[in-house]
């Protein structure tokens, strides 16, 4: 360790450090100095069976990635950066593979964080409407429970009340549609039996709003933070038709499904649909690297090029875009996932995560259970009956206590009023079965600990 001790660094940090997310108590969180695949190690020697992914999804491809960390230093030693105005290798090499996993999209525009991803796809839907004569479509809709980013626009698309509270006022322009929840319909229905309201409601708000001011709509493929909420199959291709039929811009914020969360490389393509704005973040480089892209379809992008007025373009940069070590490291990302067949074992042990999770709907306090691929999330309720949410503190317990076992799982945190009760599970995609047996065995063992 470098000069000083366990407890300076504790001090230090207690000290100088303000930490995301968090109330700031006098003492310093678990500090991780070591990982290598699942096992994160703290600075105290502890070792940890990571079920998060880093703790926000994002290191997908495990921890300890000499290949990934090869490839950014190799780069950086060479040519570090240069504006994304210009050019590099990296971003060349990087936009061609993924594009390759990506048809009918053709521009990747490169940028540093998710909530930059999609900002940029909301200032194309906002020129789009400018170049095409009607200004005013530029409203974008955003779906209650889904999270787009932590900016104040990217926050104004955000349907999580408790994660807006007392950041207003919001970006004008962003209007909210129903969620996707089976476990909570918003309508009372019960699927297959119902009509699919939660998708055909957008028709009806688009024509409330006015289909001249709605320019665009953006979704989570998979709610993630919000509940984990994997939408039914026909949910998007009923979503894709109407925003065909007014002419409004499909977007899939693909921050946590993107780069094989789910199973496929991008959650969008379990449903069918071809969005024309795509973007993604936290598993681009599986977190060694800050990069984040906005892919778009080749019409999106033609329409925001110059047209007879010289402020017509996408006049838009991302300072860190331009890091070519950044592009480095999501392309080698991309090359393990294909090398070492890592979408088949996020299926499969994705399947084997779900099989196991639901074993514990028996539990008088578990209401539901969802997920797709290596993404997961078990609801917990006051009873059946009444699905009555689990107090939040009750979930914290029971996350608290699986710490202290040694496994890490997320949950929902203060997003919604009386509704963080969602406890989350989203390893890495080398999860192996055994790992996998360990986070099952531990949150029975948490849950029991914590409910009786």
């Amino acid at each position: 360790m470098s000069p000083k001790n366990t407890e300076a660094y504790i001090a230090a940090d207690v000290k100088n450090v303000w930490h995301h997310l968090t109330l700031h108590q006098g003492r310093a969180p678990m500090i991780a100095v070591e990982g290598k695949g699942l096992r994160i190690k703290d600075i105290n020697g502890r070792e940890y069976l990571d079920a998060t992914s880093g703790g926000v999804w994002c290191v997908n491809v495990g921890y300890g990635r000499e290949e990934i960390a090869d490839a950014a230093c190799a780069q950086m030693k060479k040519m570090a950066y240069y504006a994304a105005s210009g050019g590099n290798l990296p971003a060349i090499d990087f936009s061609e593979k993924l594009l390759g996993h990506m048809p009918g999209l053709s521009r990747v525009y490169i940028s540093s964080s998710g909530s930059e991803a999609n900002e940029k796809a909301y200032k194309m839907v906002r020129l789009r409407a400018h170049n095409s004569g009607n200004g005013e479509k530029r409203k974008i809709l955003f779906r209650y429970r889904d999270y787009h980013g932590t900016t104040i626009g990217a926050l104004s698309s955000t349907g999580q009340p408790e994660r807006k509270e007392c950041f207003g006022p919001f970006v004008p322009g962003f209007v909210e549609i129903p969620h996707a929840c089976c476990y909570r319909c918003a309508f009372g229905k019960s699927y297959p039996g119902c009509n699919l309201e939660c998708a055909r409601a957008i028709e009806g708000i688009i024509q409330n709003e006015g289909p001249d001011t709605v320019g665009g709509i953006i979704f989570e493929p998979v709610t993630a933070g919000g509940g984990v909420i994997p939408p039914v199959k026909e949910y998007y291709t009923i979503a894709a038709g109407i925003c065909k039929k007014y002419d409004v811009v499909f977007i899939m914020d693909e921050v946590v499904c993107g780069m094989g969360r789910t199973g496929v490389m991008f959650a969008y393509q379990h449903y069918g649909v071809v969005p024309d704005i795509v973007t993604m973040a936290k598993g681009v480089a599986s977190a060694y690297m800050p990069i984040s892209c906005t892919v778009t379809r080749e019409t999106i992008f033609d329409s925001l090029q110059d047209a007879g007025d010289r402020l017509a373009y996408f006049r838009d940069i991302s300072t860190f875009g331009g890091c070519a070590a950044a592009a480095a490291a999501a392309l080698e990302n991309i090359r393990i996932i294909e090398r070492e067949n890592l979408l088949k074992n996020v299926t499969a042990m994705g399947e084997h995560l779900l099989a196991g999770l639901r074993e514990n709907l028996a539990h008088p306090n578990v209401g539901d259970v969802r997920g797709k691929g290596l993404l997961a999330g078990i609801e917990f309720v006051q009873d059946k009956k009444s699905k009555t949410p689990l107090p939040e503190e009750k979930v914290m317990a029971i996350c608290g206590e699986a710490a202290a076992r040694g496994v890490l799982f997320g949950r929902t945190n203060r997003s919604f009023p009386g509704f963080n009760n969602v406890v989350n599970i989203a390893p890495a995609y080398v999860a192996t079965r055994a790992d996998v047996d360990i986070m099952l065995a531990t949150l029975r063992q948490s849950i029991a600990s914590v409910l009786g």
